[in-house]
């Protein structure tokens, strides 16, 4: 069983723009360090060398001036500031075993001692060290002829500031160089994935009917293929639904002449009804009942044939919607049902097909009656520019997983398959959807108010004032 995300994942052009930015991100810490590393070395390295230059010229102004002669008078101090040190320089000079610093905070003990003793061996060493913080440099030189020995302190202090600087620099720059690096993935995703997007937008016009819809021919080598599939599964599409759609009709077509036939066979056995005895009474109302049943299964389906083939045309009028609903409720069902109608809609007109809106309440009062127990209000009201009409019953509801599917044709939910003694095929609200979506409006279905148990089927059509 594989664990759960803990975050969700990440789309195509997130990935794409992370791994730009991660990828810009790395190759400018390597760039960054690297050339920090080259610089600080550079740049000590040039400081060392002048510092041990100086020193030498230095050491060697010194043994020039100290007297040979062990523990002979000399003024260390006049002969340390004679001295050319650079800013930041403490000069030190050792005479027999004495030491005489220039100034009192660098002296012997400042010194590292293994840097003392190696220049008391008689061999020249530099070093650097830390003092109170700050990075020293020691250079010293044995004075063998004067018995002594000449050692300069440097500050590395300011060569640290300039090195911190340029970090702080290339650290900018790198963020930068992110920044540029999510930019160009952001872009580059844009343009990868844009005629991705003209397949997916493709493929939700196709489910919504416009089988017609292809992708344009694509000149990319890698792209061609998908562009040229696609269009390929589109086309099979559309001949497969066509042709089921030409069945469906021809069949629906072909139907109605025998149908007619039966009609009026069972209509003229009706009018011998009293004649018959019991049970030849009770078989003619199955098979009216039955006739009836089949008649309205091939309407449906003709309606539905008639959509498909693109040849459904609306007689639209200005139509009161109040006035409308009523009548329809009125000539749809013998149950007396509550019509509430909002206040705001007095003077509301919608522009539609009359006679169609009428067979849109009339299939979501016989849906109520099926499977909701019978509609118990119809309510209209308004909802910004529209107007909503819906239907509620007292039934068990309609499952949130089914909500969409109930729309689809012959599709009758997962809870009418336990409920025996439902007569139709799952056209009704498919129907119901289709002559909506002609209006330009939408039909959804919800749980009623304030958790009361039932289904609300809800239309909602564009309306303007009268």
């Amino acid at each position: 069983m594989r664990p759960p995300r803990l975050l969700p994942r990440l789309g195509l052009r997130a990935r794409i723009t992370i791994a730009f930015a991660v990828g810009a991100l790395v190759i400018s810490a390597v760039l960054a360090g690297a050339t920090l590393g080259l610089t600080r070395q550079n740049l000590l390295d040039q400081r060392e060398s002048s510092a041990t230059a100086r020193t030498y010229q230095n050491a060697e102004a010194v043994r020039q001036l100290l007297p040979a002669e062990t523990g002979a008078d000399f003024d260390a101090a006049d002969v340390l500031s004679s001295l050319q040190a650079a800013s930041g320089s403490n000069p030190v000079l050792m005479k027999d075993d004495r030491w005489y610093p220039l100034t009192p905070e660098f002296g012997e003990d400042e010194l590292p001692a293994s840097l003392r003793a190696m220049v008391a061996s008689g061999q020249p060493a530099r070093m650097r060290f830390d003092h109170d913080g700050v990075t020293q440099l020691a250079v010293g030189v044995p004075l063998e002829s004067v018995n002594g020995a000449y050692f300069e302190i440097v500050s590395l202090e300011e060569l640290e500031g300039t090195l911190e600087s340029i970090g702080i620099s290339l650290l900018a720059a790198a963020l930068l160089s992110t920044l540029a690096g999510a930019a160009v993935g952001w872009w580059a995703a844009r343009r990868v994935l844009r005629p991705l997007r003209g397949i997916g937008e493709a493929a939700q016009a196709i489910t919504t009917g416009r089988l017609e819809t292809r992708v344009e021919a694509s000149d990319d080598a890698d792209l061609a293929p998908l562009a040229d599939s696609f269009n390929e599964m589109a086309a099979a599409m559309e001949e497969r639904f066509q042709r089921d759609a030409r069945f469906a009709s021809n069949v629906s077509h072909e139907l109605r002449s025998p149908l007619m036939t039966l009609a009026a066979s069972i209509e003229v056995l009706q009018n011998q009804r009293d004649d018959m005895p019991d049970r030849a009474k009770a078989a003619l109302d199955l098979m009216a009942a039955d006739i009836e049943r089949f008649r309205q299964l091939v309407e449906d389906l003709l309606e539905i044939s008639r959509f498909d083939a693109g040849v459904m045309h609306l007689d639209l009028e200005e139509v009161r919607v109040d006035e409308m609903v009523i009548q329809a409720v009125t000539a749809s069902t013998d149950v007396d049902v509550t019509v509430d109608i909002d206040s705001d809609l007095a003077g509301v007109v919608v522009k539609a097909d009359k006679r169609r809106l009428s067979r849109v309440i009339a299939n979501l009062l016989d849906n109520a009656a099926k499977y909701g127990d019978g509609a118990s209000r119809v309510e209209l009201r308004k909802a910004g520019d529209a107007v909503q009409i819906a239907v509620e019953d007292q039934g068990p509801g309609v499952p949130a997983e089914d909500r969409e599917a109930i729309f689809f044709r012959f599709n009758r939910g997962t809870s009418a398959g336990h409920r025996r003694g439902i007569d139709g095929v799952g056209l009704g609200l498919a129907l119901v959807a289709e002559h909506i979506r002609l209006h330009g409006g939408s039909v959804w279905v919800e749980d009623r108010a304030n958790g009361e148990s039932g289904a609300r089927f809800v239309i909602e059509l564009p309306a303007e004032a009268s």
